[in-house]
């Protein structure tokens, strides 16, 4: 049985984005929250607790030395080994 859910339910979040950005202080406010909002939604495809993901980052991130490096910042996305442990 074909079935779009899944692009149904991305687009429902896409809607309910578009309207919090209304609410967005500036262009950068509105690029935050697009930002949270993808790396939530990246996070429960890849089957973890969104809030303990967003607990992780905001535990963890302040700690690094320097997050321009690609590999630091890699070793925070949703499909990293690590996060995947801590945050299911």
């Amino acid at each position: 049985v074909l079935s779009n859910n899944m692009a149904e339910r991305a687009m429902k979040t896409l809607v309910m984005g578009r309207k919090n950005w209304l609410f967005s202080q500036s262009f950068e406010g509105a690029k935050s929250t697009a930002v949270i909002l993808s790396l939530l939604e990246t996070a429960k495809r890849h089957g973890l607790d969104s809030e303990k993901y967003m607990t992780y980052l905001l535990e963890h991130l302040p700690n690094e030395e320097s997050l321009a490096k690609k590999e630091v910042l890699e070793a925070y996305l949703p499909w990293d080994k690590n996060i995947k442990r801590a945050c299911k």
